[in-house]
């Protein structure tokens, strides 16, 4: 790979910098759009109606036992929502990322300009940003006939720990990739993160029904932050310290991964 010779860039990104790398994203988008529908809206609102609708129909729906919902759908719809978004923002950290690195070096390209790594990591991740906004959201509307929401604040704010959720998982796994040499590890985070996360971190049952040490190592993980502050938001069912703790920590995450990929792109890309 060539290494591209420019002075080590500041943290801070340049508004006008990811402004000109727009029509780039826009592009990309007008070209893979049509290949997300299935994934990002058509199949998560089976799985909901699958798993919510006609399984939720054999679950007793006790309110002390699942969180203060009152049906096993009510429950289900936060957990699935905010994991969606965790398996959204994976899927384009992954993959498109190496693309850009390793196969097609659109990047080399990039920082063959005045553009600087912060530059291109922020519009990559502001891209991510809109990816999930527009799956999220659309989720969310197709649930909204289903009764499930107990206020529209309280959907609203769920939407927007979603979006959170969804982005701490992008900064987090794109430092990752930055620094990974094949697409080989990949396999790894899919088989002992994203699937393990989505099975054990609350979206399918309370955390508390995994055992004392498990529920501890559950509620450590990034995806159950985003599980349980949605579900509370969609119950209205609110702690507001627990949910303040929540966007702290999944503010923290998301912060950190941006100087992590920033720093990890910048040791591949830039001497």
């Amino acid at each position: 790979m060539a290494v591209i010779e420019k002075a080590a860039a500041p943290d801070a990104a340049s508004p006008e910098f990811i402004g000109r790398q727009l029509d780039y994203w826009l592009i990309v988008y007008r070209r893979t759009w049509k290949g997300t529908v299935i994934s990002s809206f058509v199949a998560p609102v089976f799985y909901v109606l699958a798993m919510g609708v006609l399984l939720g129909e054999y679950v007793d729906a006790d309110p002390d036992q699942l969180d203060g919902a009152t049906s096993y759908l009510a429950f289900i719809v936060p957990g699935l929502v905010a994991s969606h978004a965790m398996q959204t923002a994976v899927g384009e950290v992954t993959y498109p990322v190496m693309s850009m690195i390793k196969w097609q070096k659109v990047y080399d390209s990039m920082l063959a300009t005045p553009l600087r790594v912060p530059d291109v990591v922020a519009a990559n991740l502001l891209f991510v940003l809109f990816r999930l906004v527009t799956t999220c959201g659309v989720f969310m509307l197709a649930l909204a006939p289903f009764g499930v929401f107990e206020t529209w604040w309280g959907a609203v704010l769920a939407f927007g720990a979603q979006v959170l959720v969804g982005m701490a998982f992008a900064a987090l796994v794109y430092g990752l990739t930055a620094g990974m040499k094949s697409e080989e590890g990949f396999g790894l985070i899919y088989r002992l993160g994203v699937f393990p996360l989505f099975l054990f971190s609350g979206a399918f049952f309370p955390v508390s029904n995994l055992g004392p040490v498990l529920a501890w190592v559950a509620r450590a993980t990034p995806l159950w932050h985003g599980v349980n502050l949605s579900r509370m938001l969609t119950l209205d069912n609110v702690d507001w310290s627990l949910a303040a703790v929540h966007v702290l920590v999944l503010l923290l995450l998301t912060a950190f991964g941006w100087w992590w990929s920033v720093r990890r792109l910048t040791a591949r890309l830039v001497s």
